[in-house]
């Protein structure tokens, strides 16, 4: 370069003679694949639709967190490159002269050139998804790279216009990062830790799969991890029984299902001074996630490396805790709850295998709340009409009355929610909901205890724990085992 020449001239003709290269250049298999994908990165489509599939094909909380970072990251890209990059910088389009025609798009682009959005998208795009999931930013990543090439192949980007373009997006991610943390960069969920027996190749684990959960992929990755676990499967209404028979050979007792099933697992577990492995495969896996457990791998890492927590159990029985006899006690790992939920839940799983979940719980509220009347009960010795009754297994962050998530299983508190009885039940769960989770109001009340007794229910009344439910007694007691349960869960997030 010239001393005396212009820095961006010089620029400019390093732009011109890789443009020049690119278009006189033969790359086999390219004609047919590059100009349609770069036409099915228009205004984001590819890119929601990859985010859209890899939430199905993943079936974790994981993969659907690396979906909806990649859409913001992408979001934030767009909004960036085109209310400032495009009126920043005034530069036209590449001539075609010496593109063939074979490679041109059918719509030529009609705003300025730099920089490339569709590279800031597909650079934001592949960013996002890798900074939740190593795995899936690697499939992700030549398709958005493979994007980026073919605004320069189809001649209507510059090399520098797709270079700046990408780093903008990366730059987009980073700033959605610093606004909303990735999982790696959050502290592990509080627990008491302890130091349970490391079962590198899973010699002395017994894994019990619920089958209406999956078996089939279970069995694979638990095999490939831990080759000398044992898996059985068995059908929903043996899984109480199989598990009792798992825990009489078992060093560590395991389960892969949802929160019903964990529960079954959780009362063996403690009941034969056994830990606990947890393989998350229900449809919600609360307990699971509120440890830091979101795939099967995570518990598959914490076994081989002997990481584990202890952790409360919940507690309920009929009448005073001193009188009730063991076979009479119940335990919860997330809620328990009286009024409106349980009835949703009776409700939503006699219609979800017709129409499905999502449909038969909003069929189920709208019946609940058009149809229900208030549960009249005595807490804390005052007789009131209340619409929904809920203890949960700790404090959860979320406020309102439904679960959120919590961040100490090992808190040795109950969080309990009221909804009062009266008038429109749907607005006061609202109220409910957005208010904060210690708070008192004409409408709910919301407090931390250490136990709680409700007397007074009328005998049929539902009680939903875990998903599960049940008749409830007249007279309940509800409290807490602290640190009562050892669980496997990685000490690191990742």
């Amino acid at each position: 370069m010239n001393d005396t020449e212009p820095r961006h001239r010089w620029m400019s003709r390093w732009d011109r003679r890789i443009f020049q290269g690119v278009a006189r250049h033969q790359w086999p298999g390219a004609e047919p694949v590059l100009p349609r994908l770069s036409r099915a990165a228009n205004h984001g489509v590819l890119w929601f639709g990859a985010a859209a599939g890899i939430a199905v094909v993943g079936r974790d909380a994981r993969a659907r967190r690396a979906a909806g970072r990649g859409v913001a990251s992408l979001a934030v890209a767009s909004a960036l490159i085109n209310t400032v990059g495009k009126r920043a910088v005034r530069r036209s389009r590449p001539l075609l002269d010496s593109v063939p025609l074979m490679r041109q798009l059918k719509r030529q682009p009609f705003t300025t050139s730099f920089p490339s959005g569709h590279a800031a998208s597909a650079a934001a795009f592949a960013t996002g998804v890798a900074m939740e999931s190593r795995g899936w930013g690697a499939v992700v990543a030549p398709v958005a790279a493979s994007v980026a090439f073919s605004r320069v192949y189809t001649g209507v980007h510059y090399p520098s216009d797709v270079l700046v373009g990408a780093a903008l997006g990366v730059g987009a991610a980073f700033a959605v990062r610093g606004l909303v943390p990735t999982r790696s960069q959050l502290s592990p969920p509080a627990a008491h830790a302890v130091d349970p027996p490391a079962l590198p190749d899973g010699d002395g684990l017994v894994v019990v799969v619920n089958r209406r959960s999956g078996s089939a992929a279970l069995a694979g990755l638990v095999t490939a991890a831990l080759p000398r676990a044992e898996v059985v499967e068995c059908e929903p209404d043996e899984v109480a029984a199989e598990l009792a028979r798992a825990a009489q050979r078992a060093r560590v007792l395991g389960v892969y299902g949802g929160d019903g099933t964990i529960n079954a697992a959780a009362t063996v577990a403690v009941s034969r001074g056994l830990p606990l492995a947890v393989f998350p495969g229900g449809t919600y896996n609360h307990f699971a996630h509120d440890l830091g457990i979101e795939s099967v791998q995570d518990t598959c890492r914490a076994l081989a490396a002997g990481e584990a927590a202890r952790v409360d159990l919940g507690r309920f029985t009929p009448g005073p805790v001193a009188s009730a006899g063991r076979a009479s006690v119940g335990y919860f790992v997330n809620t328990l709850s009286l009024g409106v939920y349980p009835e949703l839940v009776t409700y939503r799983e006699r219609w979800e295998h017709r129409v499905g979940g999502w449909p038969a719980g909003v069929l189920a509220a709208a019946k609940v709340l058009r149809r229900g009347r208030p549960l009249v009960v005595e807490v804390a010795g005052r007789r009131r009409p209340v619409w929904l009754l809920f203890a949960g297994n700790g404090l959860y962050r979320q406020s309102g009355p439904a679960p959120g998530n919590r961040h100490d299983l090992s808190d040795g508190l109950l969080d309990v929610r009221i909804v009062h009885g009266g008038a429109n039940p749907g607005l006061r769960l609202v109220a409910a909901a957005l208010a904060g989770p210690l708070s008192r109001s004409p409408v709910h009340a919301a407090q931390q205890r250490h136990r709680v007794r409700v007397a007074g229910i009328a005998p049929g009344t539902p009680l939903a724990y875990d998903g599960e439910v049940t008749d409830c007694p007249g007279t309940l007691t509800v409290d807490k085992l602290p640190r009562a349960l050892v669980v496997y869960r990685p000490e690191r997030l990742l």
